[in-house]
């Protein structure tokens, strides 16, 4: 390992302070930026998923047409997204935009996360540092538009029209509705990360690829539970969430397969 200098355990914690507070004024920045769009923030970001002519809706009706269905074809919604409460308005502002500057200051975030981490490790692997942070950050963000753009449109479709009877109208709170988009993109673009995990674990010696492969059944298990869980209560929706995740932890085998052939090239 390379190391300039010998640093105390308080100094390690006074380095950490200054990562995070760099993240920190890294996320209120964009988060201002955020703030100061609220328009296009909750008009056409937040709000974008309840639209008949969300891109989603568009995308499921032309290959449902194509099969001789019109399914998402005449999606309207008959509910009203209300704030109850005082400050319910602003208080979504301000979160809706904190998450919002946390997901276009990832990148930077995640620099500043490697920046303290990489004294620690060996040349060869301060040398890939740009990878890293390529890769992550790219994963995330595909993991938070397939949030954005399948979970949750999915999502406010099923729950937005589900009736248990005439009588009952559906008005949802402005907080449930936005922890709904806030939940589908932020869990999304997390497991997402499957790969750069797995690639860690397996650099550490604690995943191997015959490991991933013979907890391969029970990983598609809990696949789908976590499908069940971020998606409605349906198949197809179910299937639609459960495909890419099971393409990412087939990637993360072979991730594993060319860290752990490296390993062996150079012991």
């Amino acid at each position: 390992m390379t190391q300039e200098k010998e640093m105390s355990f308080l100094d390690h914690l006074e380095e950490l302070r200054w990562h995070i507070i760099r993240s920190t004024i890294a996320i209120i920045s964009a988060a201002t930026l955020a703030f100061l769009g609220k328009s296009f923030l909750f008009d056409v970001i937040i709000f974008g998923p309840t639209k008949p002519d969300f891109f989603t809706y568009d995308m499921l009706c032309n290959a449902s047409n194509l099969i001789g269905y019109d399914s998402f074809c005449d999606t309207v919604f008959d509910f009203e997204v209300q704030s109850r409460t005082m400050a319910g308005q602003f208080s979504a502002h301000i979160w809706t935009s904190i998450t919002f500057g946390f997901i276009l200051a990832f990148p930077y975030v995640l620099y500043e996360f490697w920046k303290f981490i990489s004294p620690g490790l060996y040349t060869k692997e301060r040398k890939h540092s740009r990878g890293f942070l390529f890769f992550s950050s790219v994963l995330f963000f595909i993991g938070v538009l397939f949030g954005y753009y399948v979970i949750c449109p999915l999502s406010i479709n099923f729950l937005g029209t589900y009736s248990v009877a005439n009588q009952v109208h559906n008005d949802f709170d402005l907080n449930s509705y936005i922890g709904l988009v806030r939940a589908s993109v932020l869990a999304s673009g997390f497991i997402f990360e499957l790969p750069i995990v797995i690639y860690f674990l397996t650099k550490i010696g604690l995943v191997t690829p015959a490991f991933l492969k013979k907890n391969r059944k029970y990983a598609l298990v809990i696949v789908l539970i976590l499908a069940a869980i971020i998606t409605p209560p349906d198949v197809a929706s179910q299937i639609i969430v459960a495909i890419p995740v099971i393409i990412l932890y087939q990637f993360s085998i072979l991730i594993s397969k060319i860290v752990i052939k490296k390993q062996k090239r150079q012991s």
